[in-house]
């Protein structure tokens, strides 16, 4: 699990593991903590010593607390949450056993809504650099913009059963031992955002399939931080837009003049 400056959801996250999961450690549990303050050490102190606690004195970045807790981690199976995600009964096993099931899928991830129940659009197609402008400027309110944004968003595709998809949201997957072997852990060129396009596409080129299971349903408190002021309040004075500007910057470097993976 990923965490950072966030006790409350943390907490909230780990009761509905040791709800729907339990915590007689026959399922190993861990914590990768940004920039890790004392009310979250008291918390996971006192409330879950049955959880493994890896502190970073700084933010690391999500790419660092992802590897961290995958380096540390012993399991067949990995689930990767962040600390703001809900897992609902059944959600967890139904993964594993799909994963279990289907030795070609290297990643599987939920279904995440928001907690009023609307659908949270967390698995894509590739990034085209034309969706990072579209995404980001003025652009996104004109016809074809929206027709672009439509096809990354995969709104044709009803999210009611499981399909191969390009990439899925970091916020929630889970991965197999024997792909994590192939493929690696996260690309440490990116320090927040792309590095779960990434992952997925270096999936896809190892021959291992990510597949989307609305079968299994998170909850996900979704702040878009790298969105917030508008667009000119987003662009000079937001710092998570740069860093995500950034991070699509060295993505598009990495794999220029590569070919996308085929989808198998």
């Amino acid at each position: 699990m990923q965490s950072y400056k966030n006790p409350e959801m943390l907490r909230m996250c780990l009761n509905a593991i040791k709800k729907t999961v339990g915590s007689d450690g026959t399922v190993e549990v861990l914590v990768a903590d940004g920039a890790t303050e004392e009310e979250t050490r008291m918390l996971l102190r006192e409330e879950f010593p049955w959880v493994r606690f890896f502190p970073f004195s700084r933010n690391v970045g999500f790419r660092a607390l992802v590897n961290k807790s995958v380096a540390e981690s012993a399991g067949e199976y990995i689930l990767l949450i962040n600390a703001d995600v809900i897992v609902t009964s059944g959600a967890v096993e139904t993964l594993h056993a799909f994963l279990k099931e289907n030795p070609t899928i290297g990643m599987v991830g939920p279904l995440q809504k928001n907690f009023n129940g609307e659908l949270q659009h967390t698995c894509f197609r590739f990034y085209k650099p034309i969706t990072i402008l579209y995404r980001r400027t003025f652009l996104k309110n004109f016809w074809f913009a929206r027709k672009h944004l439509s096809w990354f968003l995969m709104k044709d595709y009803d999210h009611r059963t499981p399909r191969n998809v390009d990439w899925i949201l970091g916020s929630a997957m889970m991965i197999s031992r024997k792909a994590l072997v192939a493929v690696g852990p996260m690309d440490q060129r990116f320090f927040m955002y792309m590095e779960d396009v990434d992952w997925c596409r270096r999936f896809w080129e190892n021959g291992f399939r990510i597949v989307y299971n609305p079968r299994a349903l998170f909850y996900h408190y979704y702040g878009k931080g790298s969105a917030r002021g508008g667009f000119w309040g987003s662009l000079f004075l937001n710092r998570l837009t740069w860093i995500h500007i950034a991070s699509a910057f060295k993505y598009f470097a990495k794999y220029f003049g590569k070919p996308l993976p085929r989808q198998k």
